[in-house]
């Protein structure tokens, strides 16, 4: 195969050239081409299983250097940095989707199937250099494309359940809690998309949309733990002091 889209990509996207330019290539081979193409046999599991540990290892290390907080927060913290959606958002900021390698099936795939590749390919592509280039640049690697999410993160509040820290938000400053109300339902019953509404007695303080109520309900309680930390009540977490 022509290895040279990959060797262009391992150069202009991640700044080195591979030793074994293989590792990134089945790096971003998903299983259904295997599958489909009998002349394949490897594809991205085992090197996604590698990079997943290398992953939270990194950004163990990473929150236990620089936050003075319990194994509880820092748990939380380290599941939204490393979660489905960020890995998935830090691949497509990477634009290796186009070389990834799938089925004619996966390829008409929901939105939600391609993240969940895509979110797989990166952990493969961290295994991947990994065994190419060592931890050092494992380690770079993922300090540039999601420990410095960290802070996005923090203001945002995104690392705590939505549902459950808005409502103790509503409950500290406004005195009550938060009802969900559906404000829309659209398409047929197997491929349904919900609109909810939260509100804070009668205001609406953010809406969300999904394909399941609990989905909406929980994208909508994101929105609200956002305009509540607008207003300056986050949740301080502490630093180590250097």
């Amino acid at each position: 195969m022509d290895y040279t889209p990959y060797e262009d990509f391992a150069r202009e996207k991640l700044g080195f050239r591979f030793n074994d330019i293989r590792l990134l290539v089945t790096a971003l081979t998903h299983r259904s081409y295997v599958n489909e193409h009998k002349t394949t046999h490897e594809h991205n599991e085992r090197l996604e299983f590698l990079g997943d540990a290398v992953l939270e290892l990194v950004s163990s290390d990473f929150l236990y250097r620089n936050f003075d907080e319990p194994e509880g927060v820092m748990t939380a913290i380290r599941a939204a940095l490393v979660r489905t959606e960020s890995i998935g958002d830090a691949g497509k900021e990477l634009g290796y989707e186009p070389l990834v390698r799938m089925s004619k099936g996966e390829k008409q795939g929901s939105e939600r199937a391609h993240d969940v590749i895509l979110a797989d390919c990166f952990e493969a592509v961290i295994g991947a250099i990994y065994l190419d280039q060592g931890y050092d640049t494992a380690k770079e690697f993922i300090a540039k494309h999601i420990l410095s999410k960290t802070d996005t993160i923090l203001e945002e509040g995104s690392w705590r359940d939505p549902k459950s820290y808005v409502q103790e938000l509503a409950q500290k400053v406004d005195g009550v809690t938060p009802v969900y109300r559906t404000l829309a339902e659209e398409g047929p019953d197997h491929d349904k998309t919900f609109k909810v509404g939260i509100y804070v007695g009668t205001k609406l303080i953010g809406t969300g949309e999904g394909h399941s109520k609990q989905e909406a309900q929980t994208k909508a309680a994101r929105e609200g733990v956002k305009k509540y930390h607008g207003e300056g009540k986050a949740q301080v977490i502490h630093r180590v002091k250097k």
